[in-house]
């Protein structure tokens, strides 16, 4: 029934890749399917100036999509002209990110994820959430090792996925052609202890009832499960 003829409640083969850069002082490539992001986390001893003073760290991110990541090629966003979806999906990946984190123990010091896809097949953005975590995860191990940061800042593991109703039916990790038909639409971002950080739903050309979203509720909180194991595997 699906287009990948995955079962209902299948994700898309996992891989995290971590290390992949030179200079960052936390990266990965994280696939999921045919998305593929690159995630880079860079250490800053400052904070914003909202921040200075406070004895708060911040944990902030940017996203962005390469020209040639989809069918066909998209103009390069510069940073002062960037698309409402690009400036949404970099706030929701940086409010994400610091749910899982203790900006007391972090010290006041900020942490920049670059989230850059390299490739989109639908869930850019649950990607680089995912993703985004282990580059952080590997930052912030860094910054123990040097002594920087004594206690671990890291409260729980933070991932996300995709799920809608496709074809009438509920279904796990929408890849693209599920993604643009797709009547009800949902992005599930979770922590580990699947508590909920943030949750994005929309009905496009249909509506949903409250059973509905707690079977796709369930469906994200497996996916999540799934992930979180992928994360902990790439940074054991």
């Amino acid at each position: 029934m699906r287009p990948s003829s995955r079962d209902l409640d299948q994700m898309r083969t996992i891989s995290i890749e971590t290390n992949v850069t030179r200079y960052a002082e936390g990266s990965c490539m994280i696939k999921c399917g045919e998305t593929h992001v690159l995630c880079t986390a860079s250490i800053d001893d400052r904070v914003p100036p909202f921040l200075k003073n406070s004895g708060l760290g911040w944990v902030t991110a940017e996203y962005g999509m390469l020209p040639r990541a989809t069918h066909t090629r998209m103009r390069r966003e510069a940073k002062n002209g960037q698309s409402g979806r690009t400036q949404e999906i970099q706030r929701l990946i940086g409010r994400s990110l610091r749910a899982g984190i203790d900006r007391v123990a972090l010290g006041e010091r900020q942490i920049t994820v670059d989230c850059d896809v390299i490739q989109a097949d639908g869930g850019t953005r649950c990607a680089s959430i995912t993703g985004g975590w282990v580059a952080l995860r590997l930052a912030i191990n860094a910054l123990m090792k040097a002594g920087d940061v004594i206690s671990d800042p890291m409260l729980d593991h933070v991932a996300a996925v995709s799920c809608g109703i496709y074809a009438g039916q509920p279904v796990l990790d929408l890849d693209y052609p599920e993604d643009s038909e797709a009547g009800v639409d949902g992005n599930f971002v979770m922590m580990g202890s699947s508590r909920l950080v943030e949750v994005q739903m929309s009905a496009e050309g249909s509506t949903f009832s409250r059973d509905e979203m707690n079977t796709l509720m369930d469906l994200a909180e497996k996916g999540v499960g799934e992930l979180v194991a992928a994360q902990k595997a790439a940074v054991s």
